[in-house]
């Protein structure tokens, strides 16, 4: 299944040139690897954001569940 979406003539250019840099024969395929990318620079910011922050586990920190 396909879709049509209107966009301007200069993201139209700006998408053919990123096109051509990554050698992909698609203007979905720039949009999927430019998504990938977004996600994948999240992650790395996000990832171990506590480090630092979290202290070991200990046995005080277990709830009783026989209470």
């Amino acid at each position: 299944m396909s879709t049509t979406i209107k966009i301007s003539k200069s993201l139209a250019l700006i998408l053919d040139e990123e096109k051509k840099k990554l050698g992909v024969k698609s203007y979905e395929d720039v949009i999927r690897f430019l998504l990938r990318e977004r996600r994948n620079k999240i992650i790395k910011e996000f990832f171990g954001i506590d480090k630092g922050k979290i202290t070991k586990f200990t046995e005080d920190d277990r709830l009783d569940s026989r209470i």
